[in-house]
């Protein structure tokens, strides 16, 4: 069966998404280097600045995806995109710890923000049973261009001075304007204006289910700090394995999510898959932590490795179920005119995740070691499993809004 094209409007998306996504990948490979080396902060500096900015974006995250809904999300992602690029661009100047945490504040906030607006843009442009095929797209295209930015990074590491880091800054800060610019080619999608008698105006704040689904989704999204930041230690301290393997297990994720996130999204069509997809994310996680348990527990090298590398998998996979499932129920349970507000809440769960996961991690595993893996495992475990109940309840509310949400019709532009 052929497949089904792209609409116009997601291809663009995605190129947008694939811009800005190079400059992000040589980024995360480089900053922490660039901060220790050429701004010399110590690395309890760097997790400081790290904490704060990520929760500063964190509280920022539903207010600016209100703005995306009061404002347009064409417009306010565009703004987002160009601010995020100046933040970027004006850490290759900063020296001042001082003003290096209010920059990373900056730089989280509106990377924060263009998240929501993006999601909020997609659901303005895309049909409701087209945008978790459309958001997997994405994704495929995000992890494509964050492998060709860590090629990038691994260059400017090599080389190791200061230019080669700044010219990855100024490339990072370059895609985001690209984007911008990508993004200004899309149709402009009408505001929607507050009126008192529709509810509060952060009304996903008392949206329980809803809240209740974003907290289950940020629990989940621990993985993100396991694979860039706990696996490299474990493997480090507790693993006879060899330690190129750290790149190799990033390579075979980023891999991974562009060849089969696309496929996987296909299983999920409704609230009910969407449900179960996260629900065997949760089972599938606790198997990856209890393999990545047992990784420690050998003195072959290659035996490790091989152990490493089906957790990985695993992980990958669970990963995957958990997006799928994840994006059709962020867009499923929110009603039409509060995409941006909503989306906002439900994606704070990667600030979240960026901001108290390797504080988290790195204590309960590196301490407890193999205990501390299963606790983990049984952590996403039960995540996984009262998100089923959680959309049920959203449901029995009468909040979804898969059954009456419309394409607004966007204006010329």
């Amino acid at each position: 069966m052929a497949k089904k094209a792209l609409p116009a409007h997601a291809r663009t998306l995605a190129l947008a998404q694939l811009t800005n996504s190079v400059g992000d990948g040589a980024f995360y490979v480089t900053s922490a280097l660039f901060y220790a080396r050429v701004v010399s902060l110590s690395p309890a500096q760097i997790g400081t600045a790290l904490t704060i900015g990520w929760g500063a974006g964190f509280l920022a995250s539903v207010p600016l995806g209100t703005a995306a809904d009061r404002r347009g999300p064409r417009v306010t992602a565009i703004l987002l995109a160009i601010a995020t690029a100046v933040a970027v661009a004006s850490l290759m100047l900063i020296r001042s710890y001082a003003v290096f945490v209010i920059a990373l504040c900056v730089y989280a906030t509106c990377q924060s923000g263009l998240s929501a607006a993006r999601q909020a843009l997609l659901a303005g442009l895309i049909a409701p049973t087209e945008r978790t095929r459309v958001r997997a797209h994405l994704q495929s295209a995000l992890n494509g261009g964050l492998a060709a930015g860590a090629a990038v990074g691994g260059l400017a590491l090599y080389l190791d001075e200061t230019a080669a880091y700044l010219s990855v800054f100024a490339l990072d800060a370059l895609g985001f304007l690209v984007a911008a610019l990508l993004l200004s080619h899309l149709p402009d999608i009408p505001p929607v204006p507050h009126h008192e008698d529709r509810g509060p105006r952060l009304a996903v704040l008392r949206d329980p289910p809803y809240a209740v689904a974003a907290v289950l989704n940020a629990v989940m999204l621990l993985y993100m700090p396991l694979l860039s930041l706990v696996l490299p230690l474990w493997i480090a301290q507790h693993t006879t394995a060899p330690r190129p393997l750290i790149a190799a297990l990033f390579v075979l994720n980023t891999l991974a999510v562009m060849a089969f996130q696309v496929r996987v999204a296909r299983r999920v069509v409704d609230l009910g898959s969407a449900a179960r997809s996260v629900r065997l994310s949760g089972f599938v996680m606790l198997v990856a932590c209890a393999v990545f348990a047992t990784s420690g527990a050998t003195s072959a090298p290659w035996v490790a490795a091989a152990v490493l590398l089906a957790g990985a998998a695993l992980q990958v996979a669970a990963e995957m179920l958990l997006a799928a499932g994840a994006w059709e129920i962020s867009f499923g349970l929110a009603p039409p005119d509060s995409h941006g507000q909503y989306q906002g809440l439900f994606g704070a769960g990667v600030p979240v995740a960026r901001m108290a996961g390797p504080l988290l991690l790195t204590g309960l595993i590196l301490i407890l070691g193999t205990v501390g893996w299963l606790i983990l495992g049984g952590v996403f475990l039960l995540a996984g499993i009262a998100m089923a109940p959680t959309v049920a309840w959203a449901r029995r509310r009468g909040r979804t809004a898969a059954a009456v949400d419309v394409v607004t019709e966007p204006r010329a532009g």
